[in-house]
């Protein structure tokens, strides 16, 4: 299987779904704008949901390699949060059609049982940071679902705002966005 002819699909297909929404891009127009044909696309994947969950999959691995540059487990724990913080909001920003697609995925059917384990997963990068500044007594006792939610909810929406141009984002106003989300979860 050739990769670069799996990546062009789903490439195209992120960019049909974050602009028209998973009903309104069919596998037939997905495999006209990839310029495969749309049974080439099924040699790939068995269905459209399977290249969806991919699409979802290949962007998360994405997002999260980018996030984790130049990241130091070192680093204390202010430190740390700041950066995973800043570096989510900036690859947003960098990369539009990949978060209208993260977010339609994450507010849809296909994303709930997603949704729901990245929320309870306490082995994830962030969640360490939250479990182990509770252990420093530098982190509110709140649940980490909770702790994500102030820390996750203002930066997408920000994003989500930006990308939309509600407001143009610039570096003071996302680091002020940082703080007060750091600021929601410190003791």
């Amino acid at each position: 299987m050739n990769q670069d002819k799996r990546e062009d699909i789903i490439y195209t297909a992120m960019e049909l779904i974050a602009l028209q929404g998973f009903h309104s891009a069919p596998m037939a127009m997905i495999a006209e704008k990839a310029k495969v044909a749309v049974g080439t696309i099924y040699c790939y994947f068995r269905s459209k949901d399977n290249l969806i969950h991919a699409t979802y999959s290949c962007l998360e691995e994405r997002m999260t390699a980018s996030i984790m540059e130049h990241y130091s487990e070192r680093w204390p724990i202010p430190e740390r949060y700041h950066h995973i913080c800043r570096e989510l909001v900036n690859f947003f920003l960098l990369m539009p059609m990949e978060f209208r697609f993260i977010e339609q995925f994450y507010n849809s059917p296909y994303g709930v049982t997603s949704r729901c384990e990245r929320i309870n997963d306490n082995k994830d990068i962030i969640s360490r940071i939250f479990e182990e500044g509770q252990q420093q007594q530098i982190i509110k006792n709140l649940p980490s679902p909770v702790l994500k939610a102030l820390t996750f909810g203002p930066l997408i929406d920000i994003c989500r705002n930006h990308i939309l141009r509600y407001f143009e984002l610039d570096v003071p106003t996302i680091t002020g966005t940082v703080e007060a989300c750091w600021d929601a979860i410190r003791l």
